[in-house]
């Protein structure tokens, strides 16, 4: 049985956990809780971020909302028809996608935005269980050298067979990709490490890659194989 979520009051990262308690103290009116995946419960394309942000979706409790990288992010979805409403940096704005999801490889926030290794490892179980309620999964989208091993990690691939490059697409099993991207984080474009047209180009690729005919492999293959 896949496992989805954790607790509100999640215990298993103790630096996580501390600093979750910290800011409910500072800021009672925040989420400040395991922000959950968004998106189409059918999605072909998951896309998988790093972390929640202090003053994004740690803030408002929707993945990639209130700060720049949801900003760029949801504008690439729904100039590809992937996203549908206008974003406008809020839960409440009435945005939604439409075969896309996005999840986070840590779904608590971290610190100066960077979990250590084993607090994504610890997080490891809730990326995978969403990956495996979604029977019509074609692509992943990784934003990031820590979202791209970390879903080599949950779906069991190993990690040194597919180098990170920004663009680079890794074919997995039973037709299952994996394209890679810089993550659109408001430091990534302000050094201009990546840009509108590169994240629209990666997003793209998989668009295309859909409607290309599956490869055939055995039925009883799944994708959550090294």
């Amino acid at each position: 049985m896949p496992v989805d979520a954790p607790s509100p009051d999640c215990p298993h990262c103790p630096r996580l956990a501390a600093f979750r308690a910290e800011q409910r103290a500072a800021h009672p009116d925040w989420f400040n809780a395991p922000v959950p995946p968004l998106g189409d419960p059918d999605a072909w394309l998951a896309i998988i971020g790093l972390a929640p942000g202090l003053k994004g979706a740690n803030r408002t409790g929707r993945a990639f909302t209130g700060d720049g990288s949801g900003a760029m992010l949801f504008a690439v979805l729904a100039e590809l028809g992937l996203a549908r409403g206008e974003y406008d940096g809020d839960a409440a704005d009435g945005l939604s996608l439409d075969g896309a999801i996005i999840i986070n490889a840590v779904r608590c926030v971290p610190p100066a935005n960077r979990p250590t290794p084993a607090e994504v490892r610890a997080c490891q179980p809730y990326l995978l269980g969403p990956l495996q309620r979604l029977p019509r999964l074609r692509a992943i989208v990784a934003l990031g050298r820590i979202a791209h091993d970390a879903t080599l990690a949950a779906i069991g691939a190993r990690a040194r067979e597919y180098r990170f490059g920004h663009g680079a697409r890794h074919a997995l099993r039973s037709g299952l990709i994996l394209i890679d991207s810089y993550h659109c984080s408001r430091y990534n474009q302000n050094t201009g490490r990546i840009n509108h047209k590169m994240l629209w180009s990666v997003v793209k690729d998989a668009v295309e890659y859909r409607s290309e005919p599956p490869p055939k492999y055995p039925e009883n293959m799944s994708y959550f194989q090294a």
